[in-house]
């Protein structure tokens, strides 16, 4: 039964194909941040808390490209489905356009209004603490629409199970950073600076690969300068009729979190370096779900624009088997791995004490429940069932994630320990949602194209 299952459209071959180019991938994506965050713990508290601060809102950015690509590439996988490549590249096409130019007025946003976001955000940190998160978010605005160009061109590669070329252009572009990361702060004593620079670049480098690569002519599936230069209303509307409710669940999901760390720059200089830390290490406790998020919308967009059923069904029950178990050895790895990680780094032994408490918390309710509440939720939009996801998100977001951090961090004076049960309580309520929505098969009746 599962061979004849398998042979329907994925062999066990095709995901472990997908899934472990991806994996490396977000590994590698991640260590930009990671990188950067403990390079700059060596130029001081200050410079590290103002990099996590940055970091919280640069996400926000970093969402909203994630979830446009990710509406492409539930488009993309649909039109590949019904085995139309030229449709698909088209919508590829239509998305890098797009990404780019909504990229670039988001960037030019930033950098004229900067100073006054931040005084909106963190107006009451230190004012060493503030130089050092204006300094770094002006050199970031300018990689967005660099990142924004990656991510819709990696919305093809893995659409077309390319997932490895995306996989070594992450690789060369966090040498870059890495040796940037180094000579800005250990040789040029750039403080902030020489972390932000080289992480542009990198991304940079990563844009001009990836684009390079989907604009192949040997391609089947390609972004052709045609297409690109053409605005396709019809096609843009599907691309965006997943992307925009994606893209206001993923928005006010990082705004929370924003506005969880403006809790957070209320604890003090210590706690918001542990939480900055902190931040990096679940970022790579996280990687596995993240992997597993694009596997579904390729695998079940595709199941669903061929009008399989059955095989999507199928799909989604082997996926979400997988994600639940490579899930909770990762997170079980990496908070094993988490006391040497904070011999590397540059904080107070009561700073790392709150460390180790925060990723514990985060690991337990990541591992077990992250599964169900990422992945399969993706999942659950590349069939189509874009609406009911975006509702429960945005709403548990605001109704249990802002509200127990509030209540946990601030009116109980746990502070951060507070704000990491708040935002696991969250976790778990949507992943028992869309397990129920699953079972109930009304993810079935959507048509997207």
């Amino acid at each position: 039964m599962d061979s004849q299952n398998e042979n329907r459209l994925f062999t066990s071959k095709d995901l472990k194909e997908l899934i472990i180019p991806l994996f490396v991938e977000q590994f590698l994506l991640s260590l930009v941040g990671i990188v950067d965050t403990f390079v700059v713990s060596y130029a001081g508290e200050a410079e590290v808390s103002g990099v996590s601060l940055v970091n919280s809102f640069n996400t926000v950015f970093l969402f909203l490209s994630t979830a446009l690509a990710a509406g492409g590439a539930v488009i993309i996988n649909q039109y590949i489905g019904i085995r139309s490549r030229k449709l698909a590249g088209r919508s590829a096409s239509q998305l890098l356009t797009f990404s780019l130019v909504s990229s670039v007025i988001f960037s030019v946003l930033v950098l004229i209004f900067n100073s006054l976001l931040l005084n909106l955000l963190f107006g009451k940190v230190a004012p060493d603490v503030m130089a050092a998160c204006v300094t770094y978010l002006r050199i970031s605005a300018y990689s967005f629409p660099a990142i924004a160009v990656y991510n819709a061109g990696a919305a093809l590669c893995r659409s077309t199970g390319k997932a490895g070329t995306t996989m070594k252009i992450s690789a060369a572009a966090n040498v870059v950073n890495i040796i940037g990361d180094v000579i800005g702060v250990f040789r040029l004593h750039a403080g902030v600076a020489g972390v932000a620079w080289p992480s542009l670049l990198s991304r940079l480098i990563m844009a001009a690969a990836v684009t390079l690569y989907c604009r192949d002519p040997r391609r089947e599936i390609r972004c052709s300068r045609q297409d690109v230069l053409t605005w396709d209303h019809r096609l843009l509307k599907k691309i965006l009729s997943v992307a925009v409710p994606n893209g206001v669940e993923n928005g006010i999901h990082q705004l929370v979190k924003v506005a969880l760390s403006s809790m957070v720059a209320l604890f003090g200089t210590s706690q918001i370096a542990a939480n900055g830390v902190a931040q990096s290490i679940w970022s790579l406790a996280a990687l596995m779900g993240l992997a597993m998020a694009p596997v579904y919308t390729t695998v079940i967009g595709q199941c669903m624009g061929a009008g399989d059923i059955g095989s999507a069904d199928y799909y989604f029950r082997k996926l979400t088997k997988i994600s639940f178990l490579l899930s909770v050895a990762w997170n079980a790895l990496i908070f094993a791995l988490t006391p040497l990680f904070l011999r590397v780094y540059s904080l107070s032994g009561e700073t790392a004490a709150l460390v180790m408490i925060l990723v514990l918390i985060n690991n337990i309710f990541n591992g077990i429940a992250y599964p169900f509440a990422g992945p399969l939720g993706n999942g659950l939009r590349a069939a189509g069932d874009i609406r009911f996801t975006m509702i429960v998100s945005v709403t548990l977001t605001v109704a249990a994630r802002l509200f127990f951090s509030s209540l946990f961090g601030i009116r109980l004076q746990m502070g951060v320990i507070g704000i990491a049960w708040g935002m696991s309580i969250d976790i778990v309520i949507r992943g028992l949602i869309f397990i129920a929505r699953f079972r109930s098969h009304k993810w079935t009746a959507f048509k997207l194209i």
